[in-house]
């Protein structure tokens, strides 16, 4: 019954507790008392045997770790990885919802589970029911979770900005934006306008500018958007991923960039870049990753580049 989902929800409370969850004191007692009843070791009512629904058991650590008859549904450090917390936060009328009758988790016992996967679902020595325990069962994570520097970085990031209002999201998709979060629940978005390229123009750009402060990502490549959309983009103080490939942007568009702080990878494949914008980018020394293949750039322009910011990967064939 559990599956991974796209759904996004929104608003859910945080959890105001700054230590790391306690499970067993902190998520199993709501565990037990709204999921374990269709999730426990196999029993007999009324003379029928009853089974765990999906072949899943939340009544021990090792039967979560060993997941359902679908898979795992736990990754230690991931929730939008982990179907054990995706599907309670599904519609309720979808199929896949968690629990599937009786009493939903409440917006805190759902942080608190979302949180205590972050942290890498450290069960805490708790191994519940052995009824069924196959020799040798993993009762805890192979290893102690470890964030990734990717992960951490975003992080910080959800923490400097609010959720996007309706009305500025809806205004972003006026001109025809596709806006989605990076992953579930995270206010940072990712933007593009992939399904009216040939239509995204630098008004249309301009229509983005209401949710700037949330854009992370942002995907032009194809659009007819010129050096001047690039002054608007350059208004997203949080824009780590930029795609301007076959664009008709130039040199000095480029230098607008230049006060994008943020900016880690930048795709300029099938442009009119020449190692004079070149030089622009070498001021941006957040950049890990520049993409030239087919521009005006050369190779003793894109190794100049890489010489001026310690760390950085020009692709120009």
């Amino acid at each position: 019954m559990f599956r991974l989902a796209a759904f996004v929800f929104t608003g859910l409370a945080a959890t105001s507790a700054t230590a790391a969850v306690n499970f067993e004191k902190e998520v199993l007692p709501f565990i037990t008392k709204k999921c374990v009843d269709c999730h426990k070791a196999p029993y007999t009512e009324n003379g029928q045997k009853k089974e765990p629904k999906a072949g899943l058991r939340l009544d021990a650590s090792w039967a979560i770790i060993k997941g359902s008859e679908n898979g795992p549904v736990l990754t230690a450090g991931a929730p939008d990885k982990s179907s054990i917390y995706e599907s309670v936060i599904l519609p309720k009328d979808d199929d896949a919802h968690m629990p599937s009758k009786g009493e939903d988790l409440t917006k805190e016992e759902i942080a608190l589970l979302k949180k205590w996967i972050e942290e890498g679902a450290n069960f805490g020595g708790w191994i519940g029911s052995t009824e069924g325990m196959p020799a040798g069962a993993q009762t805890e994570a192979t290893k102690p979770f470890k964030p990734r520097a990717h992960d951490l970085f975003f992080a910080a990031l959800e923490k400097e900005v609010k959720p996007v209002a309706d009305a500025d999201l809806e205004k972003a998709k006026a001109a025809g934006a596709q806006v989605a979060p990076v992953k579930i629940e995270s206010p940072l978005l990712r933007v593009d306008f992939l399904t009216g390229v040939s239509k995204c123009d630098d008004s249309k750009v301009a229509g983005i500018l209401p949710i700037k402060e949330n854009i992370v990502q942002l995907d032009l490549g194809r659009t007819v958007i010129t050096d001047a959309g690039l002054k608007m983009v350059a208004q997203l103080p949080r824009l780590v991923s930029l795609d301007l490939r076959q664009t008709k942007v130039t040199d000095a568009g480029l230098e607008a960039l230049t006060g994008l702080k943020k900016l880690e990878t930048l795709n300029l494949y099938g442009t009119e870049v020449t190692d004079a914008g070149l030089k622009h980018l070498a001021k941006i020394k957040s950049l890990k990753n520049v993409y030239l293949w087919q521009s005006k750039a050369t190779k003793a322009g894109v190794k100049q580049l890489a010489s001026a910011i310690p760390g950085l990967k020009a692709s120009i064939e």
